[in-house]
């Protein structure tokens, strides 16, 4: 008889939903049917949903932090998760909001873990890093909003969904 495959229970999800790499994250949650979490700006805002109620329309279980200032949600969701995983398209990539991201997990001391999704192994690493941790912890998943990098979103959904799928 042959050995049915079991993996760990796998993280919750949490992100801040802005487009992009954050999108992709609570997309692959949905697809995959993972619990997912996460703190956005008051109001829902996120590029593509400037007016209340904003993202919380199609994420109900997100939370509203008490500022519009998408700062306080990305140092907030580091804060609350076990790690960060950092979405980025090379090494060469930067943004504002991706660097942010990194000083607030040095800030907290939680660990973070930063993939190239463009490189051919990235589905490895991100498995690597899922496999770390257990259901009652949360992963964090950010990185570059659509408009600072064109494509993450649809790249990044398919990561995500492979590797969420895989870790069941």
């Amino acid at each position: 008889m042959a050995r049915k495959k079991t993996f760990a229970k796998s993280p919750r999800i949490r992100s801040g939903a802005q487009t992009g790499v954050d999108r992709a994250a609570l997309d692959a949650a949905l697809a995959t049917g993972r619990i997912y979490e996460g703190w956005c700006p008051k109001g829902g805002w996120a590029e593509d949903f400037p007016h209340r109620p904003g993202l919380l329309s199609k994420y109900p279980h997100l939370t509203e932090t008490p500022s519009e200032f998408p700062e306080q949600r990305t140092e907030w969701n580091v804060r609350d998760s076990a790690a960060t995983v950092v979405l980025v398209p090379d090494a060469n990539y930067h943004s504002r909001g991706t660097d942010f991201t990194i000083a607030c997990a040095k800030t907290y001391g939680k660990p973070c873990c930063i993939i190239h999704y463009l490189d051919d192994d990235a589905i490895i690493g991100f498995r690597k890093v899922m496999s770390r941790f257990g259901e009652e912890q949360s992963i964090n998943i950010a990185g570059p909003r659509e408009s600072e990098h064109p494509g993450a979103y649809e790249r990044c959904l398919a990561l995500l969904i492979e590797v969420l799928g895989w870790h069941q």
